[in-house]
């Protein structure tokens, strides 16, 4: 069969070309965010936009696009829902075992102030999740979690989705590291050492950030040794890990070195007022349960476990042997047919498109079964686990179709060029490309829904321009991955992830806009530290660096 070569200029007029391109993007995010309609039907009609300008706009072969949607299809299912599932499968046995009363006093005796709960779960322990698997994960578990302590629903998914980037960058045992490393042919020392010089400020700062949004400035003030506590250990074990040790436990080691700097600290230190949500205020202060060592950890075990499948999942010879039982094969009519070319790449590149259905090696796997070990753990049968299981599933659904319906969007764009198309047209920024090539990752990440998949696609056209332009290849590379990680809370994978979490479907819209602003500035900040970096301080990005 002919290849075809993706054309980023189809209407012959570079402005045009870069607004059809958007159609998809816009049309999604004006459903979610004015008209407010549910996330699955915004992601419908997404894809609906993007496969008719694939076809009618950019003149890709039918079979190409229906392939490019089935394709998306299958790894929606496999990495992405499948992973979501797992992770909400664990929560909802801890409630039905009633072990999550036991959860809820571990950390109430820690402490009772939500301001500094939300940083124990959201921020360190969304950390860990993030390092080990990644996907929906992290906001899936944590959003649970803090439903199930009483946390208001709308506001955890704002707090989860916020939490849910200054780890990303080295999420899933560090796979966006070494996505970009293998699309940029830069070394991956490099990469991960640079991108550990970038986040680390924005780290620092994210738990004051993350309690505003909960609370009055007033309020955000008298906790920040408790928010400093939890940036400088997180923030400094980033910079560390990252930059001497590897690319793969940045996170694990980060959040977990960050949830237990909080937790002795907050044995030794507890803001004067303790503070409630509004409608808590009335109740009468909360009297913990004390329990032992054995009935915290026993109660902790299914979450425990999720992160020791997740991580065992990770290892390189058991993903290899596990990765050995995946059924793959070429997606028909598309693999190797779709043809990248310059200015994108430096030399014509054929897209590979392989079925990968993981029965055993997605993440989803690992989650699901450390929930059906947890069940009996916890003290179920076997029938009432599965029970347990098809509950979640069915509360699930509308969430399972948006999801498939994203991802199909993004494959849509990805293969037919139009995100090639809109990175393009950022490139021509000049001096301000820096804090433009930036948001070509934030783009990237709203768009594919990882920080992975905006390395994959923008990576390498980082390099071209950064060589055209006389700055740094590995400076631009890594502006992607860590500008990409803001884009995480606000792509739509993540805003349906979010709500099916917290159970507000259907508010899909809501939250966008209330997490784009903090996604956007964020962003920005990014984009001017590596400014910095370009044409202040050069001497922070890393060149021939090596682990120890």
């Amino acid at each position: 069969m002919q290849t075809w070569v993706q054309n980023y200029n189809p209407l012959n007029n570079e402005a045009l070309s870069t607004i059809v391109s958007a159609l998809p993007v816009l049309v999604l995010f004006y459903l979610l965010a004015i008209k407010k309609i549910a996330g699955h039907w915004a992601a419908i009609s997404g894809l609906v936009t993007a496969v008719l300008v694939a076809l009618l706009v950019f003149r890709m072969p039918p079979t190409m696009v229906l392939g490019a949607t089935a394709h998306g299809a299958v790894y929606a299912a496999f990495w992405i829902a499948w992973v979501v599932v797992g992770a909400v499968f664990v929560y909802d046995l801890t409630v039905e075992s009633g072990h999550f009363e036991t959860i809820k006093g571990s950390i109430g005796g820690l402490t009772d102030d939500r301001r500094l709960q939300l940083l124990l779960i959201a921020f360190a322990f969304g950390a860990v999740l993030e390092g080990a698997g990644g996907g929906g994960a992290p906001v899936a578990v944590t959003a649970s979690m803090m439903i199930g302590l009483g946390f208001r629903p709308f506001e955890t998914a704002v707090v989860c989705l916020m939490a849910n980037t200054a780890p990303v960058a080295w999420g899933g045992m560090g796979n966006p590291v070494r996505t970009l490393a293998a699309v940029t042919g830069l070394p991956e020392s490099d990469l991960s050492a640079t991108m550990g010089r970038i986040l680390p400020p924005v780290a620092l700062i994210l738990p004051f950030w993350m309690v505003k949004t909960q609370v009055s400035w007033k309020d955000t003030w008298k906790v920040w040794p408790g928010c400093l506590a939890a940036g400088v250990g997180f923030a400094g074990l980033q910079f560390f890990w990252s930059n001497f040790i590897d690319a793969s436990l940045v996170d694990i080691v980060s959040g977990m070195g960050a949830l237990l700097i909080c937790a002795v600290f907050f044995k030794i230190w507890q803001p004067k007022e303790v503070f409630r949500f509004a409608e808590e205020r009335s109740q009468a202060k909360i009297v913990w349960k004390k329990y032992t060592t054995a009935q915290v950890f026993h109660a902790w075990s299914p979450f425990l476990l999720i992160a020791a499948f997740v991580v065992l999942w990770g290892l390189p010879p058991v993903k290899k042997m596990i990765s050995e039982t995946s059924v793959k094969m070429p997606v028909p009519g598309l693999h190797l047919l779709v043809t990248r070319t310059a200015p994108v790449v430096t030399t014509d590149v054929n897209e590979p498109a392989i079925f990968d259905f993981a029965w055993l090696a997605s993440v989803g796997t690992a989650t699901f079964l450390a929930g059906v070990v947890a069940g009996p753990v916890l003290g179920l049968s076997i029938p009432v686990t599965f029970r347990v299981f098809r509950k979640t599933c069915y509360r699930m659904r509308t969430g399972f179709l948006a999801i498939m319906a994203m991802i199909c969007l993004a494959y849509v764009v990805r293969y037919c060029g139009m995100d090639a198309v809109m990175g393009l047209a950022m490139t021509k920024t000049g001096v301000f490309y820096p804090i433009f090539g930036t948001l070509i990752g934030w783009m990237g990440v709203a768009l594919s829904g990882t920080d992975a998949g905006s390395n994959a696609l923008f990576g390498n056209l980082q390099v071209v321009t950064a060589n055209k332009l006389g700055l740094s290849p590995v400076l631009m590379a890594a502006a992607n991955s860590t500008g990409g990680v803001m884009g995480k809370m606000v792509g739509a994978q993540s805003l349906i992830i979010a709500c099916v979490a917290a159970g507000i479907e259907g508010r899909e819209g809501d939250l966008f806009r209330a997490v784009f602003k903090h996604g956007l500035v964020l962003a920005a900040l990014i984009g001017l530290i590596v400014t910095l970096y370009a044409y202040v301080l050069p001497g922070m990005v890393a060149h021939n660096h090596h682990f120890w």
